[in-house]
């Protein structure tokens, strides 16, 4: 074994005050008395800065790191804070579409005295059917309709792993614009037609459907809740048919018209649920249901977001 020798060393005020530094890494012999090995040789002070620089940066990157690095899906837990802030804004889009509705019913009724022209009522649930968005406070933005004609990734498409029987891109805006769209406003349409008025059951019934989808674009598109949106598409689809429904019994040629939307909601959330069981967290599935830390539920009537078109 190498010798080893004991030697007395004397510190000189700037290192014995260095030595003395309070530091929960810093290096300081007990005593005065210093183990030198003969074939290397350290001073106390050469000691302390080895050690300080060294340990430092290594302990705060572990603290970093484990903050960071959080999974919510350990051990999730139900985000009520969402579920009100959806309920909310759920509450806002339809009470604003209810008092809309009310006044174009007094405008007509009252004050033109005449019946809704038809043309207008197209018009007006076309208007409903792609924008409806205006009346939510959250954040519903869409997927960008140009990336996606290109087939490039945003918001809800091609920003995650997605099945690989998703129709191209192009087809969403042709469904969207040229045949849900439509068919939704010529729908409408004829129950107001029927009915008289703009704010009746029926109506209501097809506004909570659009209500539904906007908050699902919000959890889908916005938030990635990727289980959640599975719960949220199946509403979706389960609001069509009870609009549908709601339509027949006022016109049954209006009810099979919004009926016939379900084939393609229905493939959309054979898409959603497919899409949710290629992208599990480290934990398996993500919960179906909005888990605390996923994600932030915020307005967007008193934020700085910016949604994208549909």
């Amino acid at each position: 074994p190498t010798p080893v020798t004991m030697v007395k060393l004397h510190y000189g005020p700037l290192a014995a005050a260095l030595l003395a530094a309070p530091s929960a890494h810093a290096f300081a012999p007990p005593s005065s008395t210093v183990v030198v090995n003969h074939q290397q040789q350290y001073s106390p002070l050469s000691l302390y800065k080895k050690q300080e620089c060294s340990t430092i940066p290594t302990t705060t990157t572990s603290l970093r790191s484990s903050s960071s690095n959080i999974n919510p899906y350990t051990s999730p837990e139900l985000d009520t804070s969402a579920l009100l802030k959806y309920a909310t804004a759920a509450i806002t889009e339809l009470s604003l579409f209810a008092a809309t509705f009310q006044l174009l019913d007094v405008a007509f009724t009252n004050v033109l005295d005449t019946s809704v022209p038809f043309p207008f009522a197209f018009l007006l649930f076309y208007g409903c059917s792609l924008k409806s968005r205006v009346f939510n406070p959250l954040n519903n933005q869409r997927p960008d309709r140009s990336k996606a004609v290109d087939g490039e990734g945003s918001s809800g498409f091609k920003d995650r792993v997605m099945p690989s029987w998703t129709p191209p891109g192009v087809t969403f805006p042709i469904m969207w614009l040229l045949i849900i769209g439509p068919i939704r406003a010529y729908s409408a349409s004829l129950i107001v037609s029927s009915t008289g008025s703009f704010l009746c059951l029926p109506i209501m019934a097809f506004m909570l459907h659009l209500t539904i989808g906007d908050i699902w674009n919000t959890i889908n598109n916005t938030e990635k809740r990727y289980g959640a949106a599975v719960i949220g598409v199946l509403c979706v689809v389960l609001s069509a048919a009870n609009a549908a429904n709601q339509y027949y019994a006022v016109d049954p040629f209006a009810g099979k018209l919004l009926g016939g939307t379900l084939i393609w909601l229905c493939t959309a959330a054979a898409l959603i649920t497919d899409t949710w069981r290629l992208n599990p967290s480290e934990e398996g599935l993500v919960p179906l249901y909005p888990v605390v830390g996923e994600a932030e539920t915020s307005f967007m009537w008193f934020g700085n977001n910016d949604a994208e078109d549909e």
